[in-house]
């Protein structure tokens, strides 16, 4: 029979205790799309200027293929 190391828990309590703790905007499936500062927003318009021109890129890929 495997006992639990004691050690872990404590770290385990410690984490959960913590003072520091994650921004609300950091949280859920696309935290970026939240976030605000010069950076975010650089990170943000290149990502948009990206799936613009994958769907250009599928749309022209339709076209070669329907021809």
């Amino acid at each position: 029979m495997l006992q639990d190391d004691p050690k872990d828990k404590d770290i385990k309590k410690e984490k959960e205790d913590s003072s520091i703790q994650p921004d609300p905007e950091t949280l859920g499936p696309d935290p970026e799309e939240h976030m605000k500062g010069p950076v975010s927003s650089i990170i943000r318009k290149i990502g948009e200027k990206a799936e613009e021109n994958d769907e250009k890129d599928q749309a022209e890929e339709e076209e070669e293929k329907n021809d």
